[in-house]
């Protein structure tokens, strides 16, 4: 198939309809076929006007040359238009753009075929031989040219056959009657089935296009997402080795003070008091960071069942409150909850779950002042939102929070495993609410879920 360069479904036209983008290839394809047609018209019309011009009637033969000159001139025009305004375009642009200047075709076409009244049974016969071939390779010529747009090359063989037709029928009912000779007759008909051929020849070479487009289309989104997944694999063994990595590390710290702390106890076992504590703490740490790796893992291996029902916001805030006050205090920190009553439809267990690890996050990173737990109405969404007085979080660091082990190098949110708000992105995709945040180092940071919900509403 003779087509510029296609472009696959990726890059700049990736959100195409697959129907879109094989059209605007068409309409490529044949913007590109019919600037070279322009060549052979202007050809064509020379050698017409060098083999007529001595044996018929000047007047209509400049007449007729005018008009197609005029015609190719406003086929240039188009074409130029479409360059620089179209190229490119998909949907209904290119469709109205196309739907206001495929006449011109068929007219040219029309005007082409009209040069059977100029020189049919008018000039010697060799000279007509050679004006009807150059009809009939015209026809043949838009096949490979002009099918790739269905509609303008039907558009282009009706108006060069009817105009052809209308000729034939003048010389045969009203120059020469009914009587007319049977040479006449047959080419009337040798034309209707050559016209006939070249529709059909037409259809097929334009579906064969179409039916090329689409495979090239299919073919490139399959490449396009095998490579996804490919890249989505290599980035699941990096946070593999990098989960594994960090999980050691952090596990090795607790389970060596663990020994130590076991080791001075075995020796110096009158400072039981002193030790304990340690032990305690150490234990706290593995434990904590197992039900983290194991919470994370039960995510990636089993998809989440969300089970929807009414969730009671203030009374799920309320339940926060008293499961976290004491954390709190532990830390010489404030909680506070402000909650306007309302429902919405979630998981009660998933939506806790959820803010529960923000809560946590934000009491383990704030060292003084407080921590806000609050539902209000965003844009007539319902939002939670867990505000905290803390170290802040930096804008380079805002997105790769998420990610699992990712800790802030900073003084003040180191004492946490970095998996957290992992586990809060992995919910909130389960769920469809959205999480986002906002944060001003030194002064603390917001993280809230929207509750997108089509029963969110107020209680009275």
């Amino acid at each position: 198939m003779n087509s510029p360069e296609a472009i696959g479904p990726t890059g700049s036209v990736q959100n195409l309809p697959r129907e879109d983008w094989v059209e605007m290839q068409l309409i490529q394809t044949f913007m590109h076929n019919a600037g070279p047609a322009h060549y052979a018209s202007a050809l064509m019309l020379v050698v017409m006007v060098m083999v007529l011009y001595r044996h018929v009637e000047p007047t209509g033969l400049w007449a007729w040359a005018v008009a197609v000159v005029a015609v190719t001139l406003a086929r240039t025009l188009v074409i130029r238009r479409y360059q620089r305004q179209g190229a490119g375009v998909s949907g209904p642009r290119l469709r109205a753009f196309m739907a206001r200047y495929s006449w011109l075709w068929p007219l040219s076409a029309m005007i082409w075929g009209s040069s059977m009244f100029v020189f049919f049974l008018k000039a010697p016969i060799y000279d007509q031989f050679v004006c009807l071939l150059v009809l009939v390779g015209m026809g043949g010529f838009a096949i490979g040219t002009f099918s790739a747009h269905w509609r303008c090359f039907s558009g282009y063989v009706d108006g060069l056959g009817a105009s052809v037709m209308a000729a034939l029928a003048y010389h045969l009912f009203m120059a020469r009657g009914i009587s007319s000779t049977f040479n006449l007759y047959g080419m009337a008909a040798l034309v209707l089935t050559y016209w006939v051929v070249i529709r059909v020849w037409g259809k097929r070479f334009h579906q064969a296009q179409r039916a090329n487009l689409q495979l090239h289309f299919d073919n490139s989104a399959l490449i396009a997402c095998l490579t996804e997944k490919s890249r989505a694999a290599l980035e699941a063994i990096a946070i593999k080795n990098r989960f594994i990595a960090s999980a050691a590390h952090d596990l090795r710290q607790p389970v060596h003070a663990l020994d130590l702390y076991a080791g001075w106890l075995a020796a110096e076992p009158q400072f039981v008091a002193q030790i304990a504590p340690k032990i305690v703490r150490s234990t706290k740490a593995v434990n904590e960071l197992f039900n983290s790796l194991f919470d994370l893992a039960g995510l990636d291996a089993d998809p989440l069942r969300v089970h929807w029902q009414d969730v009671d916001l203030a009374g799920l805030l309320q339940d926060l409150e008293v499961q976290y006050a004491p954390v709190a205090l532990e830390r010489g920190l404030r909680l506070k909850t402000r909650a306007a009553p309302g429902h919405v439809l979630s998981d009660p267990v998933l939506l806790k779950r959820l803010v529960s690890n923000l809560l946590s996050n934000a009491l383990r990173n704030t060292h003084q002042g407080g921590v806000l737990l609050a539902l209000r109405r965003r844009r007539s969404v319902w939002c939670i939102e867990v505000w905290d007085t803390g170290m802040g979080i930096a804008k380079e660091h805002q997105q790769a929070i998420f990610q699992e082990f990712y800790r802030i190098p900073l003084q003040g949110t180191e004492e946490g495993f970095g998996l957290g708000l992992a586990i809060v992105s992995r919910l909130s995709q389960a769920l469809g609410h959205p999480v986002g945040m906002a944060s001003r180092p030194g002064r603390g940071s917001v993280f809230w879920v929207a509750l997108n919900s089509p029963v969110a509403t107020p209680l009275a």
